[in-house]
């Protein structure tokens, strides 16, 4: 996916000599988190509303300050999928971005990001998302695409969305005439299904032999 056409230049970034005053009125007036500062075209690090709120001297310039600085940006040539990466572990809703020769030429904006991603076939398309749950050493993506596939369904994606020592939940998205087929397959190669779906058949049987043996018993 495209993002340069993303990139954003609408406020000037920091300099070393801007005054913390001036940072202060910047972030009253925004909604960023942060913000990058730059000597000689260079990023030299971010700012952050939180900590800058912290100085008092608001007389002094933001170099005198520069053990407060984070450092985090994003190469133009990224995709989509390693920049939202920077946005969540900096919990950040801002990415400065430099080009090959680390020279700063802008910033994304998360919400723009969000957007983008929410236009993929993954997010925007209609289809049925389920959440598998399997022994860790014994899931494969590959599997799981020739379980759709040969179903007859169309895959639209699949990534793990949990995991620890043992086992793993990978949430799949796809498009099928038959949703309970799958389903049914996923449990022939021993996937439990987490998500709950109203084309999932196997449920209702297994609540109608509940009442049978209840009859049963009551007998």
């Amino acid at each position: 996916m495209e993002t340069t056409s993303y990139i954003l230049n609408e406020f000037e970034a920091f300099s070393l000599e801007t005054t913390v005053y001036e940072v202060k009125n910047f972030f009253a007036e925004t909604t960023y988190s942060h913000f990058p500062i730059v000597k000689n075209n260079h990023l030299i690090g971010l700012i952050s509303e939180t900590d800058i709120e912290t100085i008092d001297e608001e007389e002094k310039e933001i170099g005198y300050f520069q053990y407060l600085f984070n450092l985090f940006f994003t190469e133009e040539t990224n995709n989509i999928l390693e920049i939202i990466t920077i946005f969540a572990s900096n919990e950040t809703n801002i990415i400065p971005i430099t080009n090959k020769e680390h020279q700063y030429i802008g910033y994304f904006d998360l919400v723009d990001i969000l957007h983008i991603y929410n236009e993929t076939p993954f997010l925007n398309s209609e289809g049925a998302v389920v959440i598998l749950e399997k022994e860790l050493i014994d899931f494969s993506f590959s599997e799981i695409c020739q379980i759709v596939e040969s179903n007859g369904g169309k895959l639209y994606g699949l990534f793990i969305s949990e995991s620890n020592a043992t086992t793993v939940k990978i949430t799949v998205k796809f498009t099928s005439q038959d949703v309970n087929e799958i389903l049914q397959s996923f449990r022939r190669y021993e996937y439990a299904i987490i998500s709950k779906h109203e084309e999932d058949y196997y449920l209702e049987d297994l609540k109608e032999r509940s009442k049978y043996l209840q009859k049963y018993l009551n007998i």
